[in-house]
């Protein structure tokens, strides 16, 4: 997700292996390696853990300035307010077991001094109270209800204002100071597993709400509401009416809120009556996904001139969504646009592609103005091939059906890629030699896992010196039919391996 306010830091990282280490603290040595610090770097965090648990386990030894959550490094920085606070912790954290949400945690001094604040975070006690919600690996649809459900169990939310440029993010206004709200919301996932909330103090002081939709709401003030007829759904219908055919509808199983925090000091009984109700749409074209203000179209630019065409954006883009059509512009040279399945693709994909690296060009996608890709001015590009391309019926779509759809697994870019349907008697060297003739990094390490001995294609797994090489082998290599005595293959799937 792109996000309007960066925190930089630097904190010594740690590997997999030791985040899982429970049973001994294994950090009383590395503890004096680096300058005392009134930060410190706590790994080993269970999934679940907020802001809120953190504070409550490490007050104890002194007053915490600020917290900064890394939920998907299972890792967070706090800063004392006195250097004997940070010291207690680390010499604590090394000599005995500290727990953080029931799970033990480690603790080490970060090489920085302080952790650099967005406006309106330096002063703990500026009272703010609008919150910066930026949702990451936003999978399911973010809208007002949504947010309200999550929010307003914490305090009275007054207003909600959701925004869509380099990703998703929110502003949700509460009547007094936030920080009950940030604290307890800060690193948890709306659903499980994704839409994690990263949460900050914004720098308005009132939220101003034109319309009652799925993208704004005052809930001060019921009479708002605009819709044009035939678009968005009634308020109720996220809360109150959960289709339960696909077919019909457009909507998949329900996907419970969880339920976060769980520390007892905001407790939250109402979260708990919504988890039953609140339903998502799969990641499907559907006549219902007509209704939102985005686009179903993102607009990439810098593209490499030479090396991307509109097949190599389909293997790129095809992990997030269905893709229906690429097309290159003649008058912006390194831009194209995408259309996709619904705009929930087009989320996705900026999440996780937005400022990549390919080919020595950074991506710069973001949602675009148009609703629909129309062939119009088709030229050919540098590769002699044509700057337009229709992809709604292609079997390379991975998103076409229910079943389809649940066996993807959303990533972002890694140094591992996943292969399979590859015949089972290529051989390692000629994989790299497949490399070499695309003119595309070869892999460092190579795995194939086990298959039945009645299995016509084998799976694996390579791994590569970066994420950028990994991401144009993909680019390059996805969906790539192997020619071995009537035989082809689609090579190469991403994903993300955590050990």
């Amino acid at each position: 997700i792109g996000k309007a306010l960066t925190r930089e830091h630097s904190a010594i990282p740690c590997t997999p292996t030791a985040c899982q280490r429970c049973s001994v603290p294994d950090n009383g040595e590395d503890a004096h390696r680096i300058a005392p610090s009134p930060v410190v770097h706590v790994r080993g965090l269970c999934e679940s853990v907020v802001e809120g648990d953190l504070v409550e386990a490490l007050e104890k030894f002194g007053n915490i300035c600020y917290v900064m959550m890394m939920p998907f490094k299972r890792q967070a920085l706090v800063e004392f307010e006195a250097m004997e606070s940070a010291d207690q912790c680390v010499t604590c954290g090394a000599n005995e077991a500290v727990y953080i949400a029931g799970q033990q945690a480690f603790f080490n001094y970060s090489t920085s001094k302080r952790i650099t604040r967005p406006t309106n975070a330096d002063d703990p006690n500026s009272g703010n109270k609008v919150l910066l919600l930026s949702i990451q690996n936003p999978l399911y649809p973010i809208t007002t209800d949504v947010l309200y459900t999550v929010c307003n169990p914490i305090g009275n939310v007054l207003r909600i204002v959701i925004f869509k440029r380099n990703g998703i993010q929110a502003m949700v206004e509460y009547p007094f100071w936030s920080q009950k709200a940030k604290s307890a919301l800060n690193g948890a996932d709306i659903y499980a597993g994704c839409c994690t909330l990263k949460i900050e103090y914004a720098r308005p002081t009132r939220l101003n709400v034109l319309r009652n939709d799925n993208d704004s709401w005052d809930y001060t003030k019921p009479f708002l509401v605009r819709r044009e007829r035939g678009k968005g759904r009634q308020r109720q219908a996220i809360l109150g009416e959960h289709p339960s055919s696909y077919s019909d509808n457009g909507y998949g199983p329900h996907c419970p809120l969880l339920p976060v925090p769980s520390n007892n000091r905001y407790k939250r009984s109402s979260l708990h009556d919504a988890q039953e109700v609140v339903a998502y749409p799969l990641p499907q074209t559907s006549s219902y996904m007509g209704h939102a203000s985005s686009s179903s179209v993102a607009m990439v630019s810098g593209l490499h001139p030479a090396k991307m065409n509109c097949t190599r954006i389909f293997n790129l883009f095809c992990l997030y969504g269905n893709i229906e059509k690429v097309k290159f512009m003649k008058s912006v040279p390194g831009t194209a646009l995408v259309e996709m399945g619904d705009e929930y693709a087009v989320d996705r994909s900026i999440t996780h592609l937005n400022s990549i690296k390919v080919f020595s060009k950074r991506l710069n996608v973001c949602v675009s103005k148009q609703h629909a890709v129309i062939p119009s001015q088709v030229f050919e590009l540098e590769d002699g091939s044509s700057s337009y391309k229709d992809f709604g019926m292609t079997r390379n779509n991975r998103f076409s059906s229910v079943g389809q759809a649940s066996k993807n697994i959303i990533q972002p870019p890694a140094t591992v890629l996943h292969f399979y349907n590859v015949p089972p008697c290529i051989t390692e060297d000629e994989l790299q030699r497949l490399c070499t003739e695309h003119e595309v990094p070869g892999f460092i390490k190579f795995k194939v896992f086990d298959a039945k001995p009645s299995s016509k294609t084998i799976s694996g797994l390579f791994e590569f010196d970066n994420k950028t090489h990994a991401v144009e082998v993909l680019t390059v290599l996805n969906h790539h039919q192997i020619r071995i005595p009537s035989k082809y293959c689609v090579l190469l799937r991403r994903e993300c391996l955590l050990q």
